[in-house]
């Protein structure tokens, strides 16, 4: 298949339709397109303009297999060993039906994503600081949005953490580097390109003074 060339879509379009993607077909992404999204993703902000970043592109089956297994323990830890009380519980919990199926349906088939993102953070693994993120989430949600304009799905994961030592290991980091997600990117296998459903925006917005 000819990889598409980039919607032009407006920036208010592409922010209200960029849901997370967990239905991810092997289909191949060109390397240029791979090329292109990062190019998009370092022009976000870091603090200082620091850019203390590197960006790891994994296609490699086997590092892929490794994470992926650790990945699933995370996502059993945290959630799957939840199964039966999250798809039995009435109404919507903290997370949805649909959304721990898409979820569990990821953490089954990650490593199949034909193209990983690990964006990390150099200097970072002893650091305390809370806001650690603001330096490289910003550029993580231009990569986000520059994929969407290819229509490549992504989602931001962070299950593999359990194994960080492990992963930088794998991924030939430095000792002083922390991992600060994994993106899966590839062509939606299913879904479609939709406003993710939040919370009222009067629920969560408030002027001067938080209330209770």
């Amino acid at each position: 298949m000819t990889n598409p060339a980039p919607q032009d879509l407006g920036l208010l379009e592409a922010l209200h339709s960029t849901p997370a993607r967990r239905y991810l077909s092997t289909e191949p992404i060109a390397d240029d397109i791979v090329r292109a999204i990062l190019d998009a993703a370092i022009r976000g902000p870091s603090g200082g303009n620091s850019q203390p970043w590197v960006w790891i592109v994994v296609r490699d089956p086997e590092t892929k297999k490794q994470i992926a297994d650790w990945y699933r323990e995370g996502w059993h830890r945290h959630y799957g060993s939840r199964r039966d009380e999250i798809l039995n519980a009435p109404g919507d919990g903290p997370m949805s039906k649909r959304s721990f199926l898409a979820a569990d349906h990821l953490a089954a088939h990650f490593e199949e994503a034909p193209v990983w993102i690990v964006p990390v953070i150099l200097g970072a693994a002893k650091s305390a600081n809370p806001r650690l993120g603001s330096s490289i989430y910003g550029a993580v949600q231009h990569l986000m949005l520059a994929a969407r304009a290819h229509g490549i799905g992504s989602t931001l994961t962070t299950l593999h953490i359990g194994h960080e030592e492990d992963v930088r290991q794998l991924l030939g980091l430095p000792e002083n580097a922390l991992t600060m997600a994994i993106i899966p990117l590839g062509y939606p296998s299913q879904g479609r390109w939709a406003e993710p459903k939040r919370r009222p925006l009067d629920e969560v917005v408030f002027h001067d003074r938080y209330q209770a």
